[in-house]
């Protein structure tokens, strides 16, 4: 993969620009926001990865900036903020995932080849509906009641698991493993994205289609389905 790392510590940076190359990856370096800014937007890249505190332009403004662009390249936001508000801050900017400081290189790896991994995947030419709700699989287009939703990729994934089920109601473990596979987040993870998710096709609508059902999982329901 080509690899663009966005990180203000010269020792972090170094570290996982060693270890990714030594993985037969090609790493550009950017020690600040603004510089970030400028290779991500002329460079095609695989993935970034993403420090949330930086100079020049944090982690949250870039990630808005490039999404604003247009510019889909999955992002790993790094962060040592490991409060559930902040995992979402992060989520809600665009960042496609994120790890939380100290890290394991290896975990770093394994979701930079998960999300690359997703984003070049081809979806099927089948459309998904639960209600008002619809998730064209073809074009990763989400509408509700005719208007138009953007979601990130994982919480996108996590909607057409809960969409292929409903109503069935959908287990924490059997999200996970759709999502992340054999590399379980920490715990926050999936209750974040799913905040997200909720926040896009319930929080504007008058009748709410996620619901938690305590102590079981996650089920997508349609009013009387």
């Amino acid at each position: 993969m080509r690899l663009l790392i966005i990180e203000d510590n010269p020792d972090i940076a170094a570290n996982l620009a060693d270890y990714l190359k030594a993985r037969d990856h090609v790493v550009d370096l950017a020690g600040d926001g603004l510089w970030g800014l400028h290779f991500a937007l002329n460079n095609e890249y695989d993935a970034i990865v993403l420090d949330l505190m930086l100079p020049g332009m944090d982690g949250l403004a870039l990630c808005r900036k490039l999404r604003g662009e247009g510019r889909e390249t999955p992002v790993l936001m790094l962060t040592a903020r490991d409060s559930l508000d902040d995992k979402i801050l992060g989520l809600e900017a665009g960042a496609d995932d994120y790890v939380l400081k100290p890290f394991a290189l290896r975990e770093v790896e394994a979701r930079l080849r998960t999300i690359a991994r997703r984003a070049l995947s081809h979806g099927h030419t089948q459309k998904l509906g639960v209600g008002d709700l619809s998730y064209d699989l073809a074009t990763y287009q989400v509408s509700r009641g005719g208007r138009q939703i953007t979601l990130p990729p994982i919480p996108l994934r996590l909607l057409e698991q809960l969409m292929r089920a409903s109503p069935r109601v959908v287990s924490r473990a059997e999200l996970e493993a759709a999502v992340w596979g054999d590399t379980p987040p920490d715990s926050d993870a999936l209750k974040a994205h799913l905040h997200v998710l909720r926040g896009a096709i319930d929080k504007p609508f008058e009748t709410p289609l996620l619901h938690t059902i305590r102590g079981i999982g996650y089920q997508l329901m349609a009013p009387h389905a």
